[in-house]
Parts: C-alpha cells; sequence; structure tokens
C-alpha cells in the first residue's frame, strides 16, 4: 500500500461522508463541495437551510472549524475527523426534529441534512469507498493494514525509552488505520516555570507543551523530516505566541537531526534502555550559555528522548533569543523576561509583516491601562531633552507602503515623525471600542505609521506589566494606578530566589522619572553611577540607589512628568493632548512613578540613613509599580522597614502568587 499524504486522507474522509449520504434513502444532506481546504455541505429540510462550513487546517484532523450559516459566529474547534464531525451534526437532527427550531443552548456543530441532489462537486478525485472504509469511523470492523505499513521496531524502542525516562504521560501515539502516517505527541512539562514567568509568557504551567510530529508509521526515521506543530490544548492556537517559537526552534532541530538518526534507523539497529547510561536531570535555575542551551543532548537514548531533552533546555531560556532567527539576544545588563525579535532588520520584517502583531485590539482591550501608560512614558522620554539618550530603544518600524524599508530607523532617528505619529493616535476608550480592521483604516486615513508605531510601543515592553485588581493593591499607596511589574528573566528570578535563601530580603522604593521608564522596561534596572546615564551623582558609590522611604523616592521621580523640559513646553504638549492621543485612565501628563523592588540583603547591600545601594542589578527585582497624576505623590512618610507595612506587602505578595496558582 503506498503511503497516503494528510491531503489524501482529507479527501478520503470527504468522500466517506458523500458515500453515506448516497447510500441513504431519504438524506437530507446536498451541495457538497471541497475547495480551498474548506468541506461544504447543505441541510434541507422544508423551507429550513443550513449551511455548513468544515474548514481544515494543516495539521487535519487538529483545529477542525465547523461553523453553519445559521449561528456564523459561533463555530467551534474539534480534534475529530470530518465523517464523525458528520455523524455529530446528523445524530443531532433527527427526522422528529427536523422542523423544530434550534434550540438556545444546541451545540456549535448545529443541525445538518439535505434531501435534493446526489450530484458531488469536489476539488479532489471522487472515490469509491467500501463499507468497510467507512465503518473505520462508525465503530465498524478495523481495516487491515499491509506489512509495509506495520509500525518501525525503531520507533517502538524509542516510544518505551521515553517512557522508561520521563513516564508513561510523557509520549502518546494517534495512528491513521490504512495511512502511513503517525502523530507522535511529545508532552513536555513546563511546570518548572514560576507563576510570573507562566503569566507573562501565556502558559498554563499545570498543563504540558505539546510537541507534535507528523512521520511515517513504517519508515519512522528512514522517512521524510516530519513536520512539527507546538500547542497546549487549552489555549488557543493563534493565541499561544510562545508556541510559534517553540515550533521555530523544534522545526529546525527536527531537520537537523532526522537525517543522522535516519541512517540509524535504515541499518535496523534498534537501541535499549539498558545500553545507555541514566540522564542527569537538566537544572531549569541554572543559567545557559548559547552554546549550553543550542547544545544537541546525547542521541543514544533515541531521537524522542532526545527531542524531549532539547525542548527542555531551550524552554527555560526562549526570552534570551530572538523570535525570529533565534540566535543569542546581545544584552547589556542581562536579559528581560519577555521573549522579543532581535534588532536585526530582516528580522525585524519578517516580525511586522508577518502578522505577528495583529492582535493589538485584544491587548487594548484587556489591558488598556498598561497601553495608556506605555504610551506615556514613550512620548515622555520622546519629548525630553535627554531623548537622544533615554528614547532607547528608538522605534523600528516598517513602512506600510515599502514592506522592505523602515520608515522609523534607529540607524537615523527622525524625533518629529515619531511625534506626528504619537499626535496622531486616537483616543485609548476609541480604540477599546473599534475592531481592528476599522481601527486600522481610521489611523491609516490620519497618519499610516500611527498604527504601527502603537504595536511597537507594545510589542517591545519586555517587561510584564499588569494592573494590580482593587484587592490585590497596597491601601498605604493612596492610588488607584498600581501594577504588577516583573522584567526579570527565569535564569535571574532562579539566582534571585537562591540568593534569598542564603541572605533574606526586603522591600524598597526606587523613584525615577517618568521619562527614565521607557528604557527601563525594556532593558531592566541598570547600574547608572559613573556612566552617562548618571543624573544625581553617585555619593554613596556604585549601584542601583533605593529608599525604605516613599518620601526619597518620590523626589527622584521628578516633579512632573516632563521634568526635564519648561512649563511652556508642558502646555503645549497638554494642548496636543486633547486635539490628539487622549488618555483615558492617565488623564494627566504630569505623572510620577515609583518601583516597589524586592532587593537580597546580602552583606554589600550599603545602608546609608534612608539611602540604601546596591551594586549587584542581579539582586534587585522590580515587583511592584504606582503611578501618580497631577504631582499628587501620596503619603511621603511611609517606611517599608516599618512592621506593618512591611506585613500588609507580604500579604498581597502571598495572595497574588495564590491567585495566580489557583
Amino acid at each position: 500500500m503506498r503511503m497516503c499524504s494528510r491531503q489524501e486522507r482529507i479527501q478520503k474522509d470527504v468522500n466517506v461522508v458523500i458515500q453515506r449520504c448516497k447510500a441513504e434513502d431519504e438524506c437530507l444532506f446536498s451541495n457538497f463541495r471541497y475547495a480551498d481546504a474548506t468541506f461544504m455541505f447543505t441541510y434541507s429540510q422544508g423551507s429550513r437551510r443550513i449551511s455548513y462550513s468544515v474548514n481544515v487546517s494543516d495539521d487535519y484532523p487538529d483545529n477542525t472549524y465547523v461553523s453553519n450559516s445559521e449561528n456564523a459566529d459561533d463555530g467551534l474547534i474539534t480534534m475529530d475527523p470530518i465523517p464523525v464531525i458528520f455523524q455529530k451534526i446528523a445524530s443531532e437532527m433527527k427526522p422528529n426534529d427536523a422542523t423544530s427550531d434550534c434550540p438556545s443552548d444546541c451545540p456549535s456543530f448545529e443541525k445538518t441534512t439535505d434531501n435534493d441532489s446526489e450530484e458531488v462537486h469536489s476539488d479532489g478525485p471522487e472515490e469509491e469507498e467500501d463499507s468497510e472504509e467507512e465503518n473505520d469511523y462508525y465503530g465498524g470492523q478495523e481495516e487491515n493494514v499491509d506489512d509495509e505499513n506495520q509500525k518501525h521496531p525503531q520507533l517502538e524502542a524509542d516510544l518505551q525509552a521515553v517512557r522508561d525516562l520521563k513516564g508513561a504521560h510523557a509520549v502518546s501515539l494517534r495512528e491513521y488505520p490504512g495511512f502511513d502516517d503517525v502523530d507522535i505527541n511529545l508532552h513536555i512539562d513546563v511546570s518548572f516555570l514560576d507563576e510570573e514567568t507562566a503569566l507573562c509568557w501565556g502558559v498554563i504551567r499545570q498543563e504540558p507543551v505539546t510537541i507534535r510530529l507528523n512521520c511515517s508509521l513504517a519508515q519512522y526515521l528512514g522517512g521524510t523530516v516530519p513536520k512539527v506543530d507546538v500547542f497546549q490544548v487549552s489555549i488557543q492556537k493563534d493565541r499561544f505566541g510562545l508556541g510559534h517559537q517553540i515550533k521555530k526552534i523544534m522545526q529546525t532541530f527536527v531537520t537537523e537531526q532526522w537525517g543522522e538518526q535516519g541512517e540509524q534507523g535504515e541499518q535496523g539497529t534498534v537501541l535499549s534502555l539498558a545500553e545507555t547510561p541514566t540522564p542527569s536531570r537538566f537544572n531549569f535555575g541554572f543559567k545557559t550559555s548559547d552554546t549550553d542551551a543550542k547544545s544537541v543532548p546525547d542521541r543514544h537514548r533515541g531521537f524522542l528522548v532526545q527531542a524531549i531533552e532539547y525542548a527542555e533546555k531551550r524552554i527555560p531560556v526562549l526570552n534570551e533569543f530572538c523570535v525570529i532567527c533565534d540566535e543569542a539576544h546581545v544584552f547589556l545588563n542581562g536579559p528581560m523576561l519577555r521573549p522579543y525579535v532581535c534588532e536585526t532588520e530582516l528580522c525585524i520584517f519578517a516580525f511586522q509583516t508577518l502578522g505577528v502583531m495583529n492582535k493589538v485590539t485584544d491587548v487594548i482591550a484587556t489591558g488598556a491601562q498598561v497601553v495608556d501608560l506605555l504610551l506615556s512614558m514613550a512620548r515622555a522620554a520622546l519629548v525630553s531633552c535627554r531623548k537622544d539618550l533615554i528614547f532607547d530603544p528608538y522605534p523600528s518600524v516598517v513602512d506600510p507602503g515599502n514592506p522592505e524599508k523602515l520608515a522609523l530607523d534607529p540607524k537615523s532617528k527622525n524625533y518629529d515623525r515619531v511625534s506626528k505619529a504619537f499626535d496622531s493616535l486616537p483616543r485609548i476608550q476609541q480604540m477599546t471600542q473599534t475592531a481592528h480592521s476599522e481601527m486600522k483604516k481610521q489611523m491609516d486615513t490620519v497618519d499610516n505609521l500611527s498604527l504601527p508605531l502603537l504595536q511597537w510601543v507594545i510589542s517591545s515592553n519586555r517587561s510584564h506589566i499588569a494592573k494590580l485588581t482593587a484587592d490585590k493593591q497596597l491601601e498605604f499607596m493612596h492610588t488607584p494606578h498600581q501594577f504588577l511589574l516583573l522584567s526579570s528573566s527565569p535564569a535571574k528570578e532562579a539566582k534571585f530566589r537562591d540568593a534569598r535563601k542564603t541572605h533574606g530580603s526586603t522591600f524598597l522604593f526606587h523613584g525615577s522619572n517618568i521619562e527614565n521608564w521607557h528604557s527601563i522596561m525594556r532593558k531592566g534596572l541598570v547600574v547608572a553611577s559613573n556612566t552617562k546615564y548618571q543624573l544625581h551623582g553617585a555619593a554613596y558609590g556604585v549601584g542601583i540607589y533605593l529608599s525604605p522611604t516613599s518620601s526619597l523616592s518620590f523626589g527622584y521621580s521628578g516633579i512632573g512628568g516632563y521634568g526635564m523640559q519648561s512649563a511652556s513646553q508642558n502646555d503645549n504638549n497638554t494642548a496636543k493632548n486633547k486635539e490628539g492621543q487622549g488618555l483615558q485612565f492617565l488623564k494627566s501628563r504630569n505623572l510620577k512613578c515609583i518601583a516597589l523592588c524586592e532587593v537580597i540583603t546580602s552583606p554589600d547591600l550599603r545602608r546609608n540613613g534612608t539611602i540604601w545601594v546596591h551594586p549587584n542589578a542581579e539582586y534587585v527585582c522590580t515587583r511592584f509599580f504606582f503611578v501618580y497624576e497631577d504631582g499628587q505623590t501620596g503619603d511621603p512618610n511611609i517606611n517599608t522597614q516599618d512592621a506593618k507595612i512591611y506585613d500588609q506587602i507580604l500579604k498581597v505578595v502571598t495572595s497574588r502568587h495564590h491567585a495566580t496558582k489557583t
């Protein structure tokens, strides 16, 4: 039996449905058509007609989308093959219910049947299907498989190696009777990620990340290179951004390794677990170098174990590599938390033109206050007299009219053009109520760079910032604008936790003018002492300056949102705000921002009255962020070393961890 492709299997499944309907005396389904990866048919009963569409994906039968004309906005994503989908639809449409209206709680499969035409329209060749093949899907006798399609012995050995090393839950298999085709699902445990990282990366840490390899059942490593897919069952695929990065990494790995392993498989050498030493468990908390992260694990335990261990090495440090080219980022102050694209033009083009950032409206809808804040920070840096230093990074935005050119280029900075695009942005409130396509149309009419710039501001943020609900806020800070702020990479957090066990930790404020936070959100808190970024001297030595008292940090945050410019400049900007980019939540441009950091109380932490200095940036992690409008600073007498204040902070931290876990 020749090997059947996935497309051939789809066509076969379509024909199973068609032949079944032809065999029925009174079938209420007709107008069968298969084109452009969509199987369509119509149900007719009396005056009622319902059109159904079954849209198949590249990883069919997974991620098949079923919809109908009666409930066009209420589709269903399923993992069932087409005959099973059709059977469910048909079973819901019973003859005695055919004329009744669909109840409000009717499943998204909805009803279907048709009695008119026996003519079948399909882009592919129509095949006669016997009843035995139909029974494969409807509980009948299973079709015999030729010897050619028997499972390759090396595949069975590799599967057993995974079960022995990682447990039976670490791998599953789906075979397709009559086809030399198999889906190998490798389930990667990601529970090692801490709650904050999982939240930031959009991962469900209690659920494995599945890496699927679709390959030949009979030839296995001797066949063609598998197609790789990556997903978490509970997350819609187009919203699992991390999955795209893992998929690129694993497809490259499989492509490079499959040939070597294939030669072993061709020789008929079945490797057993007993022939190899037991591997050591990967230390997820250890910061790996570029070479370590990309090094290929020992392959003597079989290809599947090798693939799992490679994935286990790569996932904890995804933030350290470009999401497009997979080259290591070059960080001055160590990696940040959120994965992002590198600064090479080819990667920027790919990132912005391949639709990666098209979900900007979703971000605004769910985090409008955060978008507000990011825009305020960017504009503050842009109008500062220090913009050459602190409006960093400068936007990299592809020209909408010429996708091979950068309209905003860090190599040729044009601050006036960026300012013009900012001034053209609509009000955040308007954005939250407008669909992406309509918003794009409106913004392009005014300035075709305003939407790409907004997308860049959102996507280039490498910290995780989220508005705190009222019950998770620190009441003594006296502002409704309170945010969770996390910027440390998983490796830094792991090192931080180890240091906390040894030295303990405390909470201290860090104040800085809002214009500086555009860069801090993307590069982290840095030791600016004795560098061009230093503003206030280094009287107490080199390090990050912090304080247990709010009054001191409020002072360092600056008198106004644009403390470096004149009052007349600020008035002009306020006028612009009324005409252009209006802020829904932060109604003022005169903002103060301070962060509450957790700091390791190691011996090198220097205490000088209310000024504390830590020379090691690895031992300072942001936790909370507070914003004040119109120059209001809240209570200047807060001291984090006060027992009552400290207990309240710990209570919020503990409740936040608990809420994330549940």
